[in-house]
């Protein structure tokens, strides 16, 4: 199979152009605010988290500024360090590309943080209704990767590989990009919903996202080609897999040795 290299332009009105991806980073704060509005309909879980509607509405802001900056930051210090070390005006060049999604996490982590000290909230009750609201959005994000040909798969001869013109060569490769939107997202958003309709501990749902998180992340690496850019890393892990190893040992943490 050939990839269909679908136009990168979803919508196209005079000279106002909405992208695949752009139109997937709408798409997932939707559904972010759907779901949670969702919830939060219910009494018990308002009562868990401590929000209502219009703090929830403002996690949502400050959650969206946290994965703009965290992600790009992340790329920045945990990918091309180096170059843009040289080239520091780059930094800000967001157009061009650049995110990194375990970025993204720590900035969404920290800006809900200080929003839960500024509203005197509870930060673990926050964070773990959250939690299961984001796999939906991963999913679309992925969704958008394959629609634009980009982070494509390792070489593969399975009857479903994909050839990606992006890449440069005619060889079939793992359509990585939907894997990942089966296992960061649908699997892992199913599996979240699931176990955080009952009442849990502090801090143990959002223990299951890292813990799921990290291993379905660790697993797609092993199908996802590398980037180009970065040098070989220890053991042949990928930068991925690496960021990947201390969400699962601290999600084991959270979901079996975190105490009131």
């Amino acid at each position: 199979m050939i990839h269909p290299q679908f136009d990168p332009i979803a919508i196209s009105i005079g000279p106002l152009a909405v992208r695949w991806y752009g139109l997937m980073y709408l798409v997932a704060f939707t559904l972010f605010f759907l779901l949670g509005r969702w919830r939060l309909s219910q009494p018990d879980y308002a009562a868990r988290s401590g929000l209502n509607p219009q703090r929830f509405e403002d996690c949502l802001f400050w959650g969206a500024l946290g994965v703009i900056v965290g992600g790009r930051l992340g790329y920045v210090f945990f990918y091309k360090p180096t170059y843009f070390l040289a080239h520091p005006e780059q930094i800000f060049a967001v157009w061009q590309g650049g995110m990194a999604y375990h970025g993204g996490l720590l900035g969404v982590i920290g800006a809900i943080a200080v929003y839960a000290r500024r509203q005197s909230l509870a930060f673990w009750p926050v964070i773990d209704f959250i939690a299961p609201l984001v796999p939906w959005g991963l999913a679309a994000g992925r969704l958008g990767n394959f629609i634009n040909g980009e982070l494509w798969g390792r070489p593969s001869d399975l009857p479903w590989a994909m050839i990606f013109p992006q890449a440069g060569d005619s060889l079939p490769r793992h359509p990585s990009q939907l894997y990942q939107f089966a296992g960061e997202g649908l699997l892992l958003g199913l599996v979240l919903w699931w176990y955080s309709a009952k009442p849990r501990q502090p801090a143990q749902v959002s223990g299951m996202f890292l813990l799921g998180y990290g291993v379905a992340r660790f697993i797609a690496e092993w199908f996802r080609e590398p980037d180009a850019f970065l040098p070989s890393l220890a053991l042949e892990l990928t930068m991925g897999q690496w960021l990947s190893l201390p969400m699962i040992v601290l999600g084991i943490v959270l979901i079996f040795f975190k105490k009131d």
